[in-house]
């Protein structure tokens, strides 16, 4: 029997990197995408069987070029079997001092970006009567937080579509499953874009505390396998999902004490 395939994006660092690592060991065969092409290739040689895994450099901007890039991906092991959507960028700024065109990009990157690649490799799982998408949500993805406005309304969006797309092909044995970690200890808060454009440059302590990487990977490659339909990972902050629902006025009155930006 063939090996399974998934294709991970964002694969250059962090939850992405990690989760390389953790797919390869565990003897899938892995196609990994992102802006950094030398990047990537670090990634696979630093994997547990290089020979399992195909770099495809990949710009969640350049949506014209997602039907190229997957008939490449499709073509690096003959298949794909789960899309691990993971590429996407954060943010941290007020409202009122970001640009619309900020707001676009974030827009463009984290839901335009991923909704296009899904609709490229829709038709390639549809004929084979089965696929997989893990999408990399998050807890503001669940409720909204101060200085990540734009991201939260992303990731709120990704949860409607991938909801929808569920429902639409059952019948064609496709699966979905919403990821949404909490405070992870990647560089997401460096790369998060402040009202400017540019990088915040700074780590969160949240983020520094947060849960490792690896770990993050280890419970998505789990919920993957057992086909979860939503996820929540990380810490205690992961409680906020339940605070939402059962007492959303308490809950409001935390985030607005909350340090964390």
């Amino acid at each position: 029997m063939s090996k399974k395939v998934i294709w991970i994006t964002g694969a250059s660092s962090g939850i992405g990197e990690a989760s390389v690592y953790k797919f390869v060991k565990e003897g899938y065969q892995v196609i990994l995408s992102a802006r950094n092409e030398q990047a990537l290739e670090k990634v696979k040689s630093s994997s547990a069987y290089p020979q399992n895994c195909q770099v495809i450099p990949l710009d969640l901007l350049d949506q014209g070029s997602f039907e190229g890039k997957t008939k490449e991906a499709i073509a690096a092991f003959g298949h794909i079997d789960m899309m691990l959507h993971n590429g996407g960028i954060s943010q941290r700024s007020l409202i009122r001092e970001t640009p619309l065109a900020v707001d676009r990009k974030l827009m463009e990157v984290n839901f335009f970006g991923t909704v296009g690649l899904t609709k490229a490799l829709l038709p390639h799982f549809i004929a084979r009567k089965s696929g997989q998408f893990g999408v990399i949500s998050s807890l503001v993805g669940k409720f909204g937080s101060p200085y990540r406005s734009s991201y939260a309304a992303a990731k709120h969006a990704l949860h409607g579509f991938f909801e929808s797309l569920r429902l639409e092909h059952f019948d064609d044995n496709i699966a979905v499953t919403m990821i949404c970690p909490g405070f992870i200890k990647t560089d997401v808060s460096k790369n998060a874009l402040t009202a400017d454009g540019t990088p915040l440059n700074e780590m969160d302590k949240a983020q520094e505390n947060g849960m490792s990487a690896e770990q993050c990977a280890k419970e998505i490659f789990n919920a993957l396998n057992h086909k979860k339909e939503e996820v929540y990972i990380g810490g205690k902050e992961t409680m906020g999902i339940y605070l939402k629902r059962f007492v959303p006025t308490i809950f409001t009155k935390i985030l607005r004490k909350s340090e964390v930006r």
